[in-house]
């Protein structure tokens, strides 16, 4: 019989975070990172995988996502504050160390995490973004792309205030579906002409990715309720600009890195030759990187049972030292 995810609030550093958890944890602890727009829901497929494997699953909702307060609305976004957070999760749940699955954004707290705290830390895995020792370029690309246009100002909160949190999220999802909204996973990143914004790409005619149900829409429209979508554009697209610098990085932990081979993140500026040029092994002496074929940005969600297995077989690969 499959494992309840039971749902508590923690106290972080002054405020109230949202954390989904489920199984015993016999074999360790597996702490899941969500990305843009997604929430803890994301890794409902995997927080029960690695429940029934013998691990404890632990999915926060992101400070202002979901069920997670906001923070103060004039405080300056820092990925630095996740990674406090995570911390404070750890310690306030009494795991003296985790496996870290990140995605998205989520994936950059998570990398910065393992290169502060080793010790806490018994591996990394991340979907869809690879380790940038620097700033992302963002500033090559055209004006119009949807990361430039959601880092200003109140402009990413305008376009989606124009719609309920239904729309949002059924339109950023649809992307990743044949002939989507947003183009598919084959098509150019998401960027808009002069005068038009990114939900403006929006084809509401195409149908849901046959993964992505109308009940996960709801459900994600549910959780986004409380939160809507004042902090989740300034987090990541106000803060990619101060991800810290790392070119003497050198992680100590091993780093699996799975990526959707139709992932629109290949386009990013530098991402192409991270991962299949090489540039992350001085950086990471212990790194794996596997493709999914056919796998969008959201793989997880879209190839469950094989992002599963992939993730089971790293944490059995890396046991706890006896």
């Amino acid at each position: 019989m499959a494992q309840e995810i039971e749902h508590i609030h923690l106290p972080v550093r002054g405020l109230n975070l949202h954390v989904a958890q489920v199984g015993k944890g016999d074999l360790g602890t597996v702490l899941f990172l969500h990305g843009f727009p997604e929430i803890w829901y994301s890794w409902r497929h995997q927080m029960l995988a690695v429940a029934a494997a013998g691990y404890r699953a632990i999915a926060p909702d992101c400070r202002g996502y979901g069920l997670s307060d906001q923070p103060p609305e004039h405080e300056e976004v820092r990925f630095e504050d996740l990674v406090a957070d995570m911390l404070a999760i750890l310690d306030a749940l009494s795991v003296p160390k985790a496996f870290l699955v990140g995605k998205d954004f989520g994936a950059m707290p998570a990398y910065e995490f393992a290169l502060q705290h080793p010790d806490r830390t018994r591996g990394v895995v991340c979907l869809g973004i690879p380790f940038c020792p620097a700033p992302i370029p963002f500033d090559a690309m055209p004006e119009g792309f949807y990361v430039l246009r959601w880092r200003e100002p109140g402009r990413a909160e305008a376009d989606f205030g124009r719609y309920d949190v239904r729309r949002v999220v059924r339109t950023i999802y649809g992307a990743t579906a044949p002939a989507g909204p947003l183009g598919s996973a084959d098509a150019d990143i998401p960027i808009a002409k002069e005068g038009q914004e990114i939900m403006d790409l929006a084809d509401l005619s195409t149908p849901l990715p046959e993964w992505f149900t109308e009940e996960d829409l709801d459900a994600y429209a549910k959780l986004y309720e409380k939160s809507g979508f004042r902090y989740p554009p300034q987090m990541p697209y106000r803060a990619i600009r101060k991800i810290p610098t790392r070119l003497d990085a050198k992680f100590q932990v091993p780093v699996f890195i799975v990526m959707g081979e139709k992932d629109y993140c290949f386009k990013f500026p530098g991402f192409e030759a991270a991962l299949r040029g090489g540039a992350m092994e001085s950086f990471m002496p212990d790194l794996k990187i596997t493709y999914v074929p056919e796998g969008s940005h959201f793989v997880q969600e879209q190839f469950p049972e094989q992002v599963n297995e992939l993730l089971l077989a790293f944490l059995k690969d890396h046991p706890a030292a006896a």
